[in-house]
């Protein structure tokens, strides 16, 4: 052979040997182990493969044999029916004696577990070189309970119609649990790999027709061990929860590509996070991940005829139960994280609410030992100089429907009146219709008005800015309609009288103000409705009332807005020589201690519109107003008359007065003057009635006086102003309600009829709702339609405080309680028996009859979202009650609100198909949350969804259903909870702040 050819021969020669070492170099540096198998460090070519899978990948699966043959068992191979994949089906392959399961890794008895053993290590123990278990008991057992004590297999037969339907042929899961592997015989298994003894594993394969489809891995893993007791004695259970899950598919196997239409592949990549096995004494496990659990129920992928098998040796599960049994001795159970959080919440209300009560006891005791001073009264002048009132007239605007109008003129009502009334005198207040009587009262008793006005009203001997006790008693009847005359006296007097004074003194004072007032008769009657739309006392006999309102807190200055207006003369006599006794005697004419003791007299002004003679003739003094100015102010009598007499002798501006007939009721005289002389001069200040400088008073007599007030000011005026503590406001206001409820039965047992009515109508609407998709879609309608009725009902509440809020302006203003305790009374006798109280027998009522979750957990975790969602509305439209004057447009808006609920609450429509410009105001709509809490409630009772799609049986979790229609979250339950009691802490805070700051008297 030449040497160029045999050159040319060694070079190609050369050339083939190098690339065969490259393809094997290739070979060797891209070997993939599946299964989660490793590369064997004695040779790279090879893999380290989980117990019952072989070959040079970990792709086949063994076939017969043992798990203790290791590399040398013998495996499945792949067949023309499934090309490319080892078939354990096609393989034929056949369990020894005494191994079962898919694959044949699970033992059955100890015997097989010990031939096996023995037949590949021979004589040689399974805890040698084991720390702590020398010579122990090394016999070989095979555990067949759920419990692992070293590496278990379990083998399990997946069925569930849905997978079913899309795979029909048989489908298995086996999986290898590993809780020390160092403790297993399998850790010296030639080519098999185990979990380090400080790692726990799950190592999971799905085999569908003996074809591998794809393989999970899970670590750490902790095992959770329980026993209960039944009929047939004692079972344990086995939970394993394992973090970092990760899955493969097998490409083209036909989980995962081998039928296009069902492509899993993206799925399995996807299950990751957390991985759950739990199997209990019946032969059942579950498989349950997050994606797993939301299509196939709460309890994940059920998995039945579960055989279970682990060769393990007795000293190992001595010594291993011995330590568990001393753990478990000494754990016990576990509260989760968020049942604490929420115990410690609940136990810091609770500890709040105790200290608050605690306290306010403690307040309430010292404030009942505070000595008394005997209730005296009295000794106060009133005097006011230069007073002007300009009202300002209405303009239109949006702003008015919640404030008063804005400014756009202004109309003078008062013109630098001037007058005084000294302590012990009875003062009448004349004029005509118009001439300002009502403003100048309500000015001199301290009502805030809305208009502007200029001048000072001062309380000698109080120095300027000091207030005495000043009464009012308005023009307006305004009374709690259910209450008897005395019980409204004695509601009066234990709010407005200072707590040292005991109950038996104030119901002697009560029963006295009833006396004198005339009122004996009807002391025990209802009131009534004082607009005539009510049966109860007269409006005379109302026009009563109210003054011994006043009368019952013994004031120092009392007046009083027309008292006789609507009386008779006789009932307009009696109560005007009442006022006058109250004048002289001060606290003394009404006190049960009699007229004993110093005396100081009460300055009492009234504004009296036509009175007859016999009745002017009472009052000590007179001020005449006439288109805002002071005509006349001094003595009364025949005074006033001679004075314009004068005037008219005297000429000038006043010879236009009317002259004086004599035996002619002076009071009609004055408003003839008022009406038809308007233009005669102001009276100026400091002439008395006969045109001579009115008497002074001694610097000696200001001192002495001062010195009398500045002791009972001390004694009367409390730091707070009002004379009870907030315990005292709330028991006494309680009581009332509770007289209120208790009287008007028709109001509580309407509410709880038409609850009855409306939740078996809507419990017969959504009868024993179904597990179908529509019987899904009905539970949720149930449920949507259970929020909407509690948001349309609590318009009630809204009308309620309309109704009743006059009354609570009049209290108010006269510093009866405060604003906190009227509405802790308002949340405990309105919201508690009137709202709360319904919503949960018409909510009970239909879940039971719609057949929702039939177990207590669900059913009172539901009622928790309807009670806190009934106290949302309740409190929202409280807010609107007293943010707007006007209750219709109040009403209007809770209505709209509530429609615009029921769009956002996500179940006419997709909350993620919204534009996004509107998405946002899904976070501000109560009833997504109340909704989404109960939806998932219902869910997480592990309902399935049990239907047929065109001949294809259906059994998948409803969660998926769910989250498909609806967009709910599976987790958001307590997160909605949360979101509830934040609306509810926020529209609490924002009716309290309405109430303190808008809601109060402007007249």
């Amino acid at each position: 052979m030449p040497p160029s050819v045999v050159q040319n021969y060694g070079l190609h020669h050369f050339s083939c040997v190098l690339l065969v070492l490259l393809t094997l170099s290739a070979s060797v540096m891209g070997q993939t182990c599946m299964n989660y198998g490793e590369t064997s460090p004695s040779n790279a070519s090879s893999c380290l493969c989980p117990p019952g899978f072989g070959g040079a990948t970990c792709a086949q699966p063994g076939c017969g044999g043992t798990i203790f043959d290791g590399s040398s068992r013998s495996l499945a191979q792949p067949s023309a029916s499934s090309p490319g994949f080892a078939n354990l089906t096609a393989s034929n392959c056949t369990c020894e004696s005494g191994w079962g399961g898919v694959g044949c890794n699970v033992c059955t008895t100890a015997s097989a577990c010990q031939v096996a053993y023995a037949a590949v290590n021979g004589n040689a123990s399974a805890i040698s070189g084991l720390d702590g278990l020398a010579g122990l008991n090394d016999t070989m057992v095979c555990n067949t309970a759920p419990a692992v004590w070293a590496a278990g297999e379990l083998s399990c037969q997946v069925n569930n119609p849905t997978l079913e339907a899309l795979y029909p042929l048989r489908s298995t899961l086996n999986i290898l649990r590993t809780l020390n592997g160092s403790l297993s015989p399998l850790h010296n298994t030639s080519g098999t790999l185990l979990s380090s003894s400080t790692s726990s594993s799950i190592y999971a394969q799905l085999m569908y027709a003996g074809v591998e489809q794809f393989f999970c891995t899970a670590s750490p893993c902790t095992q959770t061990l329980s026993s209960s007791t039944t009929s047939s004695g004692n079972t344990a259970s086995s939970t394993w929860t394992c973090q970092n899950l990760s899955c493969s598919c097998i490409q083209n196997a036909t989980f995962c590509g081998g039928v296009p239409a069902s492509n899993l592949t993206s799925t399995i990549g996807g299950l990751t996070g957390t991985l759950i096995v739990a199997c209990d004494s019946t032969n059942t496990c579950h498989f349950q991940q997050n994606t797993i659990n939301a299509v196939f129920g709460s309890q994940g992928l059920s998995m039945e005829g579960c055989v279970f098998g682990e060769c393990v040796t007795q000293a190992v599960i001595d010594t291993t139960n011995a330590t568990s049994s001393a753990a478990a001795a000494s754990g016990g159970t576990k509260l989760s994280g968020g049942v604490i959080a929420g115990l410690a919440v609940v136990g810091v209300i609770v500890a709040f609410g105790l200290a608050v009560v605690l306290w306010g006891w403690y307040v309430q005791r010292a404030a009942k030992k505070l000595p008394f001073n005997g209730g005296q009264s009295g000794g106060i002048s009133v005097r006011w100089s230069d007073i002007s009132y300009i009202v300002q007239l209405p303009k239109n605007s949006p702003s008015s429907l919640i404030a008063k109008s804005t400014i756009q003129g202004g109309k003078t009502i008062l013109d630098n009146v001037s007058g005084s009334i000294e302590s012990g005198q009875l003062m009448a207040i004349l004029g005509p219709s118009g001439a300002g009587k009502t403003t100048l009262v309500e000015l001199i008793a301290g009502k805030s008005k809305s208009g502007q006005y200029t001048g000072s009203i001062t309380f000698p001997p109080y120095s300027p800015g000091h207030h005495p006790r000043v009464a009012f008693v308005p023009q307006n009847d305004i009374l709690p309609s259910m209450l008897t005359v005395r019980e409204a006296l004695t509601f009066a007097a234990s709010l407005r009288l200072p707590e040292a004074l005991p109950a038996p003194s104030k119901a002697a004072l009560v029963s006295t103000v009833i006396s004198k007032l005339g009122l004996d008769g009807i002391a025990e009657t209802r009131i009534g409705a004082t607009d005539g739309t009510g049966r109860g006392i007269s409006g005379g006999e109302a026009r009563r009332v109210s003054i011994g309102l006043e009368l019952v807190s013994c004031p120092d200055v009392l007046v009083c807005d027309e008292p006789t207006s609507g009386l008779d003369s006789v009932s307009a006599f009696r109560v005007v020589n009442v006022l006058k006794e109250l004048a002289r005697e001060g606290g003394a004419a009404i006190s049960h201690q009699g007229s004993h003791g110093h005396r100081k007299g009460v300055a009492v002004i009234c504004s009296v519109h036509q009175p007859s003679s016999r009745l002017y003739h009472t009052f000590d003094s007179v001020h005449l107003l006439s288109n805002g100015r002071a005509l006349y102010s001094g003595p009364g009598g025949l005074a006033p008359a001679q004075y314009f007499m004068r005037m008219r002798e005297g000429g000038g501006a006043g010879a236009d007065v009317l002259p004086y007939e004599e035996g002619y009721n002076v009071a009609d005289y004055l408003l003839d003057i008022a009406s038809e002389s308007p233009d005669i001069p102001s009276m100026s200040l400091g002439i008395n009635a006969v045109g001579e400088i009115g008497p002074s008073v001694s610097s000696e007599e200001k001192v002495d006086g001062g010195k009398d007030v500045e002791a009972l000011s001390t004694q009367n005026l409390a730091p707070s102003l009002y004379a009870t503590t907030f315990l005292t406001q709330l028991q006494v206001l309680c009581g009332r309600e509770w007289k209120v409820l208790r009287r008007d039965k028709t109001l509580f047992f309407t509410h709880v009829c038409v609850a009855c009515v409306l939740g078996i109508f809507c419990g017969g609407l959504y009868y024993q709702t179904g597990s179908t998709i529509a019987g899904f879609q009905a539970r949720v309608g149930c449920l949507f339609f259970m929020g909407s009725l509690i948001a349309f009902s609590s318009l009630s509440a809204l009308y309620n405080i309309v109704e009743i809020r006059p009354l609570f302006l009049r209290e108010r203003s006269n510093w009866y309680y405060s604003p906190t305790a009227w509405l802790l009374s308002r949340l405990i006798f309105d919201v508690i028996p009137l709202r709360i109280i319904p919503a949960i027998i018409v909510c009970t009522i239909t879940y039971w009859m719609a057949g929702l979750a039939h177990d207590g957990v669900h059913f009172f975790k539901f009622l928790l979202v309807i009670v806190l969602y009934t106290l949302v509305m309740t409190l929202f439209n409280f807010l609107l009650g007293t943010l707007f004057r006007n209750g219709g447009i109040a009403i209007l808006l809770s209505a709209l609100s509530a429609l615009y609920q029921m769009t956002y609450a996500g179940f006419f429509v997709h909350l993620a198909s919204i534009p996004p410009v509107l998405r946002w105001l899904q976070w501000l709509c109560p009833l997504k949350y109340a909704l989404e809490a109960i939806s998932v409630n219902e869910i997480g009772s592990g309902l399935m969804i049990n239907d047929t799609l065109q001949g294809v049986p259906v059994n998948i979790s409803a969660t998926l259903i769910m989250q498909l229609l609806f967009g709910f979250g599976l987790n958001n339950y307590y997160r909605d909870i949360l979101v509830l009691f934040a609306f509810i802490a926020g529209l609490g805070v924002s009716v309290i702040a309405v109430v303190w700051l808008r809601v109060r008297e402007r007249r």
